[in-house]
């Protein structure tokens, strides 16, 4: 709880940078940039400098939310004929051009208070200094181990002479990372994109073998974007637009929709029957209409629309789980496979998620990634700053709408939310988690505004995650009654542990504006705190 401010992140000395800038004076906005950069050394295999993000950001003196999309694009060189499956998903060549640095300094200079210098401060002594391995940082490092290894630079700065991830306790200090960030603090988005950094950067990744040029630092820009939203029960839930796929949240939660609010039980099968099922359906049609936006285009006003949302109910067999086709663009179907809907006819993958909260009202939302585990595995030129695998996320199929190509965003799986009510903010959720942030966000908005948990019930509750075909895996805190009736019924339950990283790491901010006070949730699938004053 708060009564001034609020920081919710995947790690408390991350949460604590975010909290002290409030503490100072700064806004929410100012309190965002310190926790996005602390988090890139506090947890550098999830973001960072070299990584992407997209951002909601409630601006309270102008009664709106606005989207940033800092989602990167792929080199100018990035033509598909240049990758093989696996080295579109694993190397220097998926990287594609950071956007994260864009994104915190474009948020900071159109509402950040407070000098660049005061929010970078916390990360560069985290950085310069050291800070204490958690036993979950030194089981991801260890897990993610291999993709360092590729590159003897790159497994200098985080694993012993061993090769072997720090031991919890152990300090970890990153001093090339301290000089990026107080180089980045000094010089804006100028040393990044156009100066010295950016020139290293590029020459580092071209002596690896990538694709980077000067033009495709120098060219890039974030964008400022309209959020989409629905009406939901009285509320309005809003996410980022395409490139980014959280239109799959709101389907999903429109789907629900239509069950009266009598039939939303918790952990009842006929409700996680009828969650299970909308997901799967939704998750067909983003793989169908999902994309960057400047070469397909999503039928989003008829998707998000109370019409296909009832034709898709109509769909959901109550009595048996249907196979769906996988997580994303594949030639090859399972037989009896879902199909994509067709709204036409009516007209109506390691990810770090934050939000902060001041007492002016302002909200922000931010979800940011590297990819998979220390992204691409290099850190180059030596900056100490690990470059993402982002294009891990096109398709290299001729028939996928999210075919890599010059210049593309991808297909963005992060989906931060914040919802209205009344026209005031209420609630800011999101969490990591790769394709599963599409199937696990709905599942705890819907335990706040269905169920009326507060944030940290919401987060805790156990999740659920589809895969291929009847596959779903399960947190074995569902009940054994649950389970097996699901089993009944034709999903293939797979348990995973108590509290899994496969499910994400949420965080979440609820503003309570009648009695002047914050509610912060924080996921203890991961390192998360939430912190107030």
């Amino acid at each position: 709880m708060g009564a001034n401010g609020m920081v919710s992140s995947a790690h408390p000395l991350a949460s604590q940078a975010g909290l002290s800038v409030l503490i100072d004076g700064g806004n929410a906005f100012d309190a965002a940039v310190a926790t996005a950069a602390a988090l890139n050394v506090v947890e550098p295999y999830m973001s960072g400098v070299g990584g992407i993000g997209l951002a909601l950001a409630y601006v309270a003196k102008e009664g709106r939310i606005r989207a940033l999309n800092f989602s990167g694009r792929a080199p100018l060189a990035a033509v598909p004929e240049a990758f093989t499956n696996e080295t579109k998903g694993d190397g220097i060549l998926a990287a594609m051009v950071p956007g994260n640095v864009a994104g915190w300094l474009t948020l900071h200079e159109s509402y950040g208070t407070l000098e660049r210098g005061r929010l970078f401060a916390p990360a560069i002594g985290y950085a310069e200094s050291g800070f204490p391995v958690t036993y979950i940082n030194s089981a991801i490092i260890a897990e993610t181990a291999d993709t360092l290894l590729k590159f003897p630079g790159s497994a200098s700065i985080i694993l012993d002479e061993s090769g072997r991830a720090p031991a919890p306790g152990s300090r970890l200090r990153m001093p090339q990372l301290a000089a990026t960030l107080r180089e980045v603090a000094a010089g804006g988005a100028e040393t990044f994109y156009r100066g010295d950094l950016a020139r290293r950067i590029v020459d580092g990744a071209r002596e690896l073998g990538g694709l980077y040029s000067y033009e495709d630092f120098a060219g890039y820009q974030c964008e400022w974007q309209e959020p989409i939203s629905i009406g939901y029960r009285g509320y309005e839930v809003y996410t980022t637009p395409p490139n980014s796929s959280g239109f799959q949240v709101l389907q999903t939660l429109k789907l629900m929709e239509t069950a009266g609010p009598a039939e939303i039980v918790f952990q009842h099968p006929d409700t996680v029957h009828l969650m299970l099922e909308a997901v799967k359906l939704c998750v067909t049609d983003r793989i169908e209409y999902a994309g960057d936006p400047d070469y397909v285009t999503a039928p989003l006003q008829r998707l998000l629309s109370e019409a296909y949302a009832r034709r898709q109910r109509d769909r959901i067999d109550t009595s048996r789980a249907a196979p769906v086709r996988g997580e994303r663009y594949s030639e090859e179907r399972a037989i009896g496979a879902l199909e994509p809907g067709s709204p036409e006819e009516f007209d109506g993958g390691m990810t770090t998620h934050f939000a902060a909260a001041d007492r002016d009202g302002n909200v922000v939302t931010i979800t940011q990634t590297l990819g998979g585990g220390f992204g691409s595995g290099a850190a180059v030129g030596g900056t100490g700053v690990f470059l993402n695998n982002m294009a891990s996320y096109f398709e290299l199929e001729e028939g996928s709408p999210n075919r890599i190509g010059p210049g593309k965003r991808v297909d963005f799986v992060v989906a931060p939310t914040q919802t209205l009510r009344g026209g005031d903010l209420l609630l800011s959720m999101g969490t990591p988690g790769s394709w599963g942030i599409l199937q696990t966000t709905p599942q705890f908005v819907s335990n706040v505004l269905d169920l009326g948990m507060d944030v940290q019930q919401a987060i805790e509750a156990p999740r659920f995650r589809y895969f291929n075909g009847l596959q779903v895996k399960m947190e074995e805190r569902f009940p054994l009654h649950l389970r097996r009736e699901l089993e009944r019924r034709g999903h293939r339950v797979e348990v995973i542990e108590a509290w899994s990283r496969v499910v994400g790491g949420a965080q979440a901010i609820m503003v309570d504006r009648k009695r002047g006070a914050f509610q912060g949730g924080a996921d203890p699938r991961r390192d998360g705190y939430a912190l107030g004053w």
